[in-house]
């Protein structure tokens, strides 16, 4: 499967125009979703055109009892994360409509396993791990005049949804490529993102985030304490206080734990994969449909274009002041929540290393 180097601004591999640099997900060349794709004949259409590699998928893919509607034939492509790619390319499923907004529309999806989500994202928009990602900015207004429960369909290599029609035309990995599976992060670049998140001279103490009691009882105060005993189940404990906690599609608290959960995967903590499945399996009934797809793609070490660039400058490859710019600015307080989370990462891995 070729997948865009998000190395290069997410051009290099697919040669389709670049989406925000921070936005950019991360290198590589999985395959782990047998996906081939083939070069466009030069009878293709606008992805090829762009230089876009296309995907042919077998006719058999899409159940007879499900026709496309009229707009399938003129489909708009996008970059597609492998972080959703077995819902695109699985059977055609039934999806409803979470919301829509001029950056964004995210569909829920019934599956054997339960409901999944996927996003469609315009290339100005943070590119989340669960998202297919259009060529264009958003324009003002939102990407289909369809109200939030409207059905939709995904699947056969494409996304439905009102009058709009998505297909893959190449996709990209939303794992940062690391040197190791427990890369050294360079000092400097750490004090850099905790001074930015905190402030100068600041106590982390002094830290908190709308929706979030403070204060020596609150959880982030119980999520220092852990970090200071290198005790990742007092962590797990306070995830059980975090989860669902604020407002939002994503609440600031499971914005936290993302952070977390991706920092501990992603750095090799030992104890990552049972702090990834305790956190998602408290989700359950408990946050957003949205939050619940995010925490589930962190625990696979899958992350925002805005974390994964923050993660390669933080092991020298690629500027770090502005891709922690970039992540503090996402959204209200995702930026700020999941930069607090890979704050607490790197302190529970260096921690435990030392120990």
């Amino acid at each position: 499967m070729r997948t865009i180097d998000e190395s290069t601004g997410g051009q290099g591999d697919a040669g389709a125009p670049g989406t925000r640099g921070p936005d950019a997900a991360t290198p590589g060349t999985r395959t782990a979703h047998g996906t081939t794709v083939t070069a466009p004949s030069s009878r293709s259409g606008r992805a090829a055109r762009a230089g876009v590699p296309t995907i042919h998928l077998p006719s058999g893919s899409r159940p007879t009892g499900l026709p496309l509607p009229r707009s399938a034939g003129t489909a708009v492509p996008a970059q597609a994360s492998t972080g959703v790619a077995d819902l695109l390319r699985g059977p055609v499923r039934a999806a409803r409509v979470l919301l829509s907004v001029p950056a964004a529309v995210y569909l829920t999806v019934a599956t054997p396993q339960g409901p999944d989500v996927v996003g469609v994202l315009t290339s100005d928009a943070a590119r989340l791990p669960l998202g297919c990602v259009l060529f264009r900015p958003a324009n003002g207004r939102p990407l289909v005049s369809v109200p939030a429960g409207a059905p939709a369909r995904v699947g056969g290599g494409r996304l439905e949804v009102g009058d709009l029609t998505v297909s893959a035309a190449a996709w990209w990995d939303p794992r940062p490529k690391l040197p190791s599976t427990r890369p050294a992060l360079l000092p400097e670049g750490v004090r850099q993102l905790r001074t930015a998140l905190y402030g100068e001279g600041v106590p982390h103490s002094a830290f908190s985030l709308p929706g979030l009691p403070t204060g020596p009882s609150g959880p982030l105060a119980a999520l220092r304490g852990a970090v200071r005993r290198a005790d990742l189940d007092a962590a797990l404990r306070t995830a059980t206080r975090l989860i669902g906690l604020g407002p939002g599609l994503t609440p600031a608290g499971d914005d936290v734990l993302a952070g977390l959960t991706a920092g501990l995967v992603l750095l090799g903590h030992p104890a990552a994969e049972r702090f990834g499945a305790g956190v998602t399996s408290l989700a359950a009934g408990r946050t957003t449909e949205l939050s619940r797809a995010l925490l589930r793609h962190a625990a696979a070490g899958q992350v925002s274009g805005e974390y994964a660039a923050v993660l390669r400058g933080l092991v020298g490859d690629g500027a770090l002041a502005p891709a922690i710019a970039a992540l503090l600015a996402t959204g209200s307080t995702s930026g700020r929540a999941m930069s607090l989370g890979l704050c607490t990462a790197i302190d529970l891995v260096d921690r435990t290393t030392r120990r």
